[in-house]
């Protein structure tokens, strides 16, 4: 059983780190996502 409960335990956290990531992008808030930087070369 501990097996199952490290896959578990170890599941919970990637799951938390990915909606972190997600809301860090802007996927679920698009308000906070940063600007994109537009090249200077692009008239």
């Amino acid at each position: 059983m501990d097996n199952t409960h490290d896959f578990v335990e170890k599941l919970h956290e990637t799951q938390a780190k990915d909606e972190q990531n997600r809301q860090k992008q802007g996927k679920r808030l698009p308000a906070k996502k940063l600007p994109s930087k537009q090249q200077k070369n692009n008239q």
